[in-house]
């Protein structure tokens, strides 16, 4: 089958959002209920090992302030954080403070030129996912997206392979016709446990993880005035991911040869 779907995940796919936009937002909103709790960058890169923001709220806390656990209210506290964090997190896109990645303004576009589907897999939140597209692209490119799998549409987080499967079943497509776009370790077992070649972008957080499996592992989507670096997979060592290359891509997953 031919490609015709892009399915990208968001925070560090996108935009490089994790270290300076989620980080500090989780830091206001524990500063706003008056705990000490500090997500420096370091702790927060282990702590992206595990995804979703309320379940890393859950898991920093049994492993630093485990007293906490036994507090009746502790799930609604995350709750509330998880919600405080958000409208910080929404306040710093709306100043623009997070520009998108190179070549995803671009590519997404050309996509939309060739008429390609777009959707996105993400375990952020739907507000998160549309103050982003808005505020990098404009107020109508939520809808450039025929699907948005957002937040917790599916209960098994990445790298459980639910929220991609969702995704395919929305769109009425196979694994076959859709490239998947992803910067982690578990963004990629997600993706290909749902069958999907998956290009990664790494970034700050996640150069170091295993991408085995990956179609390619690349630095960025890149530009012609600012070409990619490639660390892994049968691609040209330097260029731009254009649709060109997304075709080709979808013939080398190394999952299926």
């Amino acid at each position: 089958m031919s490609l015709n779907t892009l399915i990208f995940d968001v925070d560090g796919t996108l935009a490089d959002t994790e270290r300076d936009g989620h980080r500090p937002s989780f830091n206001l909103a524990f500063q706003e209920f008056g705990l000490d709790w500090e997500w420096t960058v370091p702790l927060y890169g282990e702590l992206l090992a595990v995804t979703g923001g309320k379940e890393r709220i859950r898991h920093y806390v049994a492993h630093y302030h485990p007293e906490q656990l036994s507090d009746i209210h502790f799930d609604e506290l995350v709750l509330q954080l998880h919600q405080s964090k958000t409208r910080h997190y929404l306040a710093l896109l709306e100043k623009g403070a997070i520009p998108l990645r190179p070549g995803v303004r671009r590519l997404l576009h050309e996509a939309r030129q060739a008429g390609l589907t777009l959707a996105i897999a993400t375990t952020t939140t739907p507000e998160n996912v549309a103050s982003l597209l808005s505020t990098a692209l404009g107020p109508e490119s939520p809808g450039w997206f025929k699907v948005i799998a957002a937040g917790d549409i599916v209960s098994a987080k990445k790298p459980a392979p639910d929220i991609y499967l969702w995704t395919l079943d929305a769109l009425g497509i196979s694994a076959q016709e859709a490239l998947a776009f992803e910067d982690s370790e578990n963004g990629l077992r997600s993706a290909c446990a749902a069958g999907l070649t998956t290009l990664v972008t790494i970034n700050e957080y996640t150069q170091g993880q295993d991408f085995s499996g990956a179609g390619a592992v690349l630095s960025d989507l890149g530009e012609p005035h600012q070409p990619y670096a490639l660390y892994q997979g049968a691609l040209p060592p330097a260029g731009w991911v254009d649709l060109d290359l997304c075709r080709r891509m979808a013939t080398i997953d190394p999952a299926r040869e």
